[in-house]
């Protein structure tokens, strides 16, 4: 399993980075390579297609509805409807395509209609397969397994749980723990028991932020639930631009023993 890092500025794209997206992918036992976006926040669709054809998805799973985790998705229904590539060059006609799953909270269907303007009449179901999570109910995709978890944040919200074949040893099972949006609760710890990577997000600063709680982690609190869930690796990540990386990075390393860093876009992480 590899993780890459296509989006992982916070709140809104930074200079050098989309908002939150984050490309999954594992080798199942005959060689075919699945796909999965944690995530397609606004500006996200851009520099995915430097790593493969969005056509090529086999499921997106959203944390949440707000744009910086979902927007992206408007884009990519234009690029799987309208794209030439899709008509058959002498007959035009185009052939029935697969709906790609989308896995997200309840009232995804309805948000993404409204970010994306349908008409009366119109859906998106044409393309998209939209389904909402049952938290803690696993979604199987290929060799991955997709579990949401409830958190912390102040529209309904899931941590992705993802567990799949190891990149060196296919025999052996990793975990990457996948926080979304949320403060500290008992179910982001949860979600990151024993995981071989939490992406953890750090938006908020100790100190700077402490009026405001139920929304975002600090690095300290991200630190705090990476040694309580005894997870073996830390990446942070949904640092807004005008954030200082090596900030939530002390503040981490204050209450983490483990590895720790923040990632950036076209990061690459095998497990």
């Amino acid at each position: 399993m590899r993780l890459t890092v296509v989006g992982c500025s916070g709140s809104f794209p930074g200079p050098d980075a989309a908002a939150s997206c984050y490309l999954v992918q594992a080798d199942d036992v005959a060689g075919r390579t699945w796909s999965v976006l944690l995530d397609l926040g606004s500006g996200a669709l851009g520099p995915l297609q430097r790593h493969l054809d969005p056509s090529d998805l086999d499921a997106v799973a959203l944390s949440h509805l707000h744009p910086d985790h979902m927007a992206d998705l408007c884009g990519l229904y234009v690029y799987r409807k309208y794209h030439p590539d899709r008509h058959h060059p002498v007959s035009g006609v185009r052939p029935e395509p697969s709906r790609l799953a989308v896995h997200g909270p309840v009232g995804t269907e309805r948000r993404l209609e409204q970010a994306y303007g349908t008409e009366p009449g119109e859906s998106l179901q044409d393309q998209l397969d939209v389904r909402e999570w049952v938290p803690g109910t696993p979604v199987d995709v290929g060799p991955l397994r997709l579990t949401p978890v409830a958190v912390r944040h102040p529209v309904p919200a899931f941590g992705v749980r993802v567990s799949g074949p190891a990149e060196d040893d296919p025999a052996r099972t990793v975990v990457l723990a996948y926080t979304g949006d949320t403060d500290a609760c008992e179910g982001v710890v949860a979600l990151a028991a024993d995981a071989d990577v939490l992406l953890s997000e750090a938006a908020f600063v100790e100190g700077r932020d402490d009026a405001v709680s139920g929304i975002h982690l600090t690095g300290r609190r991200a630190g705090q639930v990476a040694t309580d869930a005894g997870a073996r690796r830390l990446l942070l990540t949904h640092l807004p631009s005008w954030n200082d990386a090596d900030v939530a990075l002390a503040e981490a390393r204050g209450t983490y023993a483990g590895p720790v860093g923040a990632v950036h876009a076209g990061l690459v992480v095998r497990l």
